[in-house]
């Protein structure tokens, strides 16, 4: 028997997601989840700390915690400054790997889905730390995959779109079938090379769904950012 499975009962490397709140992320841990061979032990994210926002979605930290919540998971969250320079951010990430492995956990998945070079860089940081990448998502055809997504029951939101690369009125809508047809024909129907991203407020790596009403849509850093207010209170997820 591993020093892994000693600690935590079972021969299943323990892992961790990193979670952005969108379907991506949320899809990938069903995945791993349905597929059984690892065991899923919290969800990792970086929130900057000025704002209280997931980073690059802007998702608010409080519906964050729901999504944690109704995940049945703990959640490390990594703060880091606005704006973060890459060496603040790779250092904060360095000392929650550190962390997570002292916790027995040795594999971290990602929802990452093409694109080599963003591969390539969650490959190198994590060469020499004990943790190994997971892409279970890796290679599948983005226009079957928003489809299978969509058919599981993953309910998730516009937050962020890229105003250069697709119109500014998708921003809030909802990622279903009428959103994919809509989408100009040279935008993946995943946006996977940046040109929107989502929140998850139902699905079927949920318990529960989280009730949410639109808020303001406004423009900053060359983004459109449709904000997502959660209607019911807060609820806590668990501090690992």
């Amino acid at each position: 028997m591993t020093i892994e499975a000693a600690k935590t009962g079972t021969d299943r490397p323990r892992a961790v997601v990193s979670w952005s709140s969108g379907k991506d992320s949320a899809f990938a841990l069903h995945e791993v989840r349905a597929r059984g061979d690892l065991e899923v032990v919290g969800l990792l994210t970086t929130v900057t700390e000025a704002f209280g926002r997931v980073s690059m979605h802007g998702v608010r930290e409080s519906l964050l915690d729901q999504q944690a919540a109704a995940t049945g998971l703990p959640l490390y969250k990594v703060a880091i400054p606005s704006p973060c320079p890459n060496e603040v951010y790779e250092r904060a990430m360095a000392t929650m790997v550190g962390r997570l492995r002292s916790e027995g956990v040795s594999r971290m998945v990602f929802g990452d889905l093409f694109l080599e070079d963003i591969r390539a860089y969650r490959e190198s940081k994590l060469k020499g730390t004990g943790m190994d990448p997971v892409f279970p998502l890796w290679g599948r055809p983005t226009d079957r995959l928003a489809e299978e997504m969509i058919d599981a029951g993953l309910d998730a939101r516009v937050v962020a779109l890229d105003p250069r690369r697709m119109p500014k009125s998708f921003a809030g809508r909802r990622f279903d079938r009428g959103f994919l047809s809509d989408l100009p024909r040279e935008v993946d129907r995943c946006g996977e090379r940046g040109e929107f991203h989502t929140c998850v407020v139902a699905g079927p790596m949920f318990d529960r769904s989280i009730p949410v009403e639109p808020g303001d849509v406004v423009e900053r850093d060359g983004f459109v950012f449709a904000d997502l207010v959660p209607t019911e209170p807060t609820r806590a997820s668990r501090s690992p």
